[in-house]
């Protein structure tokens, strides 16, 4: 018998508790406190930022000398931020330079890029073909990043288990130097979702 969701868990009661848009808060807190993606001062672009719990910790672990960038189709549902800038729009239609500019706002010329690239992107579920929505997604990141992320910067990016999970870790490790895969304990138990956790963009050990 399948095992039934519990849609109030903990990590739902203690993001409504500490002001958290989403319990989702808590998976990238644990993805930090593993792997120290964030350092203060960073420049971060949250991709497919909505509902903003994300956005929340990066303010947070950044401080008042970094910036964060988020961009989602849908609106955010957290109070404005002195160093967050977010705008509704297309990962798939955006001009990176657009999200550089927010980024680096005091920047006359072409912007510099961004120190670490994040996404808790998901396609809306069916049952059906999900997993592969999902890699499609991720794989859109990849093709990003050339126009987004520094050398040697850092990402971390969800992504659903399926056949072509494999494929797509290779494709990660040829990218980067570094590449684990980590499902946080704030991930339900019933989701195929996890996370690729990179570090060392353009510096691939292959």
């Amino acid at each position: 018998m399948p095992r039934k969701r519990e849609l109030h868990d903990r990590f739902f009661k203690q993001a409504k508790t500490e002001g958290y848009a989403a319990r989702s808060a808590f998976k990238l807190k644990e993805i930090q406190e593993r792997h120290r993606l964030i350092k203060r001062g960073d420049r971060v672009l949250d991709l497919g930022c909505a509902p903003g719990s994300w956005l929340q910790v990066c303010t947070e672990l950044v401080g008042s000398e970094g910036r964060v960038v988020g961009i989602d189709l849908l609106r955010t549902r957290v109070p404005p931020m002195t160093n967050v800038n977010v705008i509704e729009g297309d990962i798939y239609a955006t001009d990176p330079i657009t999200l550089r500019n927010l980024a680096y706002p005091e920047f006359s010329g072409e912007p510099p890029q961004f120190d670490v690239v994040i996404s808790d992107m998901a396609p809306n579920t069916s049952g059906h073909g999900d997993h592969f929505l999902s890699v499609r997604l991720c794989r859109r990141i990849l093709e990003l990043l050339p126009s987004l992320l520094r050398s040697s910067g850092v990402t971390t990016m969800k992504v659903f288990e399926g056949e072509e999970f494999p494929d797509f870790v290779k494709e990660c490790r040829a990218a980067f130097g570094s590449v684990w895969i980590f499902k946080p304990k704030a991930s339900r138990d019933v989701s195929r979702e996890t996370y690729i956790v990179a570090k060392g963009y353009g510096r691939s050990r292959r």
